[in-house]
């Protein structure tokens, strides 16, 4: 007699519902620009979707419980002069937005917590570095206001957005960079690149670590993220154009620890990882299902769970973070997917019959809370997430403003060239005055350093005066000054002959 053995988990009859038609979102008009990027962020706070604009990149802003038909009029957020390509929502604060876009720009956003009754078109910095287009934005996990963008140009830039300059920069790309994923600390990153090589990256060393040569044989864009455990999942194409994932061990890129075919397709397979579950969700561009698989170490490390089916294909998809979850319906994941032109909540719940909070579903997830500031970050301090505790539910923190001290860019200039080369400040008297008086006026000059002069004119019916508040306009005024001094003296004469007239008589 056998006996069929049946793999043991608690995600094994995870399955997958869209909300009614009335929690969606409809009247969105999706952005249609050729870009990889899944259009859509989300929060427990908001939902951000990029859509189409005329005259420059816009994204929408809905707060989450603003569900049905949007307003056609309603606010965009608009500041970008091209397309927008990527957006992404800080971990740490959950109304601040980083966008980025054709324009060759980064910007960062504070999205109040009422509903927009006006554009929003005042980021709170721009991060200018990039000579071309800016397609990934991604927040760091766990230290507060860093920042990672990559570009047309190559580049990966590291910046500080809490002063609005970059701190790193690196090279190390020479084609297009596809996809960058943060490690669990955030002491490593990896990249796919259209060279066809996955990277990781450590960014403080400024330095690639380890690559890998083809982990799919094929020459479509491939997509690459970190695990909790410090493995990388990769999603791909053979040579023969069949879709494929695998996971790979970055210490040792010479053989897979698994590599797994899927189905024939042109869409790019995006990948959402679940840290606490350790299960990853596959959205491919242009399907219609969503597919789900749990990594475990046991053989064959990838397992297949389930797949969410429906009836029209998806533009893109956003993914909510674990605390954004309603615990009270064993709800472990809500994916948002994109339409033509509406936005549909998929719920991911595993079946329960109990209405107590499941531990087992809910570990201590990651918080708001960052565990570091940019400065220990760069001297080399590594940390792992702030978790905070699910069983009573997670509520958003109120606003918190997001101040930038920039610093004076003054300061880093070169000191321009003084006009009076040879004097120093410090030999010239601070204060000096020269003054004319004559019977019906008076002129005064006064000196009080180098840049500030005074011109005081008095006559019986009307008093001028001037503050010269540059050095270079003294070479102006000086002339136009003392021209006046003859036309001044006969004026002065023809009165004194006037009264030595008078007393005659």
């Amino acid at each position: 007699m056998s006996r069929s053995i049946v793999r043991q988990s608690k995600f094994r009859h995870v399955f997958g519902q869209t909300v009614k038609a009335e929690q969606g979102y409809d009247d969105i008009r999706v952005s249609k620009v050729t870009w990889d990027s899944s259009f859509c962020a989300v929060n427990p706070k908001f939902l951000a979707v990029i859509v189409e604009s005329s005259g420059g990149g816009a994204f929408l802003v809905l707060p989450i419980s603003k569900t049905g038909r949007v307003d056609k009029n309603y606010p965009l957020v608009i500041g970008h002069s091209g397309p927008v390509l990527d957006i992404d929502w800080c971990p740490h604060d959950d109304n601040v937005l980083a966008s980025c876009s054709e324009d060759c720009t980064a910007m960062v956003w504070q999205v109040p917590d009422h509903t927009l009754t006006r554009p929003l078109s005042d980021p709170i910095v721009v991060l200018e570095g990039h000579s071309k287009r800016v397609g990934i934005v991604s927040w760091h996990p766990t230290t507060r206001n860093i920042l990672l963008t990559a570009g047309s140009d190559n580049l990966v830039i590291i910046w500080n957005v809490g002063t609005g300059e970059p701190l790193i920069s690196m090279d190390d790309h020479p084609d297009l960079i596809y996809s960058v994923s943060w490690n669990r600390n955030g002491s490593l990153f990896c990249t796919t690149c259209k060279d066809r090589r996955l990277r990781v990256c450590d960014p403080r060393k400024r330095e690639v670590v380890a690559e890998r040569l083809a982990p799919h044989e094929g020459i479509r864009p491939m997509r690459a993220i970190f695990t909790r455990d410090g493995n990388i999942f990769t999603t791909g194409f053979t040579r023969m154009s069949q879709r494929e994932l695998g996971l790979w061990d970055p210490t040792n890129f010479e053989e897979p620890i698994a590599l797994l075919e899927l189905d024939t397709s042109n869409g790019v397979l995006l990948p959402y990882y679940d840290a606490d579950a350790n299960m990853v969700y596959l959205c491919g561009k242009g399907d219609s299902s969503v597919r789900y698989f749990e990594i475990t170490e046991e053989p064959p490390y990838v397992h297949y769970l389930n797949t969410f089916s429906s009836k029209e294909p998806q533009r893109g998809m956003g993914f909510m973070p674990k605390r954004g979850v309603d615990v009270t319906r064993c709800e472990i994941a809500r994916l948002f997917k994109l339409l033509d032109k509406k936005c549909e909540p998929i719920t991911m719940t595993v079946p329960r019959k109990s209405d107590l909070f499941q531990d087992d579903l809910y570990p201590d997830t990651a918080g708001p809370e960052p565990a570091m500031e940019p400065e220990e970050w760069l001297d080399g301090r590594d940390e792992d997430p702030i978790l905070v505790s699910m069983r009573d539910g997670y509520v958003p923190p109120k606003s918190r403003e997001l101040k930038v001290a920039k610093k004076n860019v003054l300061d880093s200039r070169p000191t321009t060239r003084r006009s009076m080369s040879t004097l120093e400040t410090s030999s010239l008297p601070l204060f000096s005055s020269f003054r004319l008086i004559f019977p019906s006026y008076s002129l005064s000059l006064t000196y009080f350093s180098p840049v500030y002069f005074s011109l005081s004119l008095n006559l019986p019916s009307l008093s001028l005066s001037f503050l010269l508040s540059s050095s270079v306009s003294c070479f102006f005024f000086f002339p136009l000054v003392f021209s006046l001094f003859p036309l001044l003296l006969l004026s002065s004469l023809s009165c004194l002959r006037g009264c030595w007239r008078r007393f005659r008589i």
